[in-house]
């Protein structure tokens, strides 16, 4: 059997990965660029006279993050609101960046407006500084698509403009 990454033999017990969302069968060396798990085998046909045990569905080897529920979003003017709640603390950016755990340059590009804090952070931000910068969403602000199609121009349109321009020009 190959390895569906490196395309090497693979030797001893192949391992099965998921890589960027597609299940694949791996060597152990391409294993770290995935999460291992492992597959439930189907059960066996029982044959006569023969006792078969039935096999236990198995999960995957490596814990799998939370998912984060993503009906919350982000407020609009989050980086004044932040830039002023820290500076009411009393904290530089070295500060606030040992609190939470952050590089002291993300928040800087944060207050800038160069970069926008993803849900995990701006959590972090919102415990630590006492604000609140997640809101649930209110009704979308861009109309629906359909109002923004521009019009269709065909050839005929096309044909029809340009002969209305060259008789403009003559008379």
């Amino acid at each position: 059997m190959r390895c569906e990454v490196c395309g090497r033999k693979i030797l001893g017990e192949p391992l099965n990965a998921m890589i960027e969302g597609a299940k694949m069968v791996v060597c152990g060396n391409c294993a770290k660029f995935g999460t291992v798990y492992l597959e439930a085998t189907p059960l066996p046909t029982p044959r006569k006279g023969k006792i078969t045990k039935p096999s236990t569905p198995s999960f995957s080897m490596k814990k799998q993050p939370p998912k984060v529920t993503e009906t919350l979003e982000l407020i609009d003017n989050f980086r004044p609101k932040i830039r002023q709640a820290r500076e009411k603390l009393g904290l530089s950016h070295d500060d606030l960046g040992r609190k939470i755990s952050e590089k002291v340059s993300v928040l800087r590009k944060i207050e800038t407006g160069k970069m926008t804090p993803d849900h995990q952070l701006a959590e972090k931000l919102e415990h630590t500084l006492r604000i609140k910068l997640l809101v649930t969403p209110s009704e979308p602000k861009v109309p629906p698509s359909s109002l923004l199609k521009p019009p269709e121009i065909t050839l005929g349109k096309v044909a029809y403009l340009k002969k209305r321009k060259s008789e403009a020009a003559k008379g």
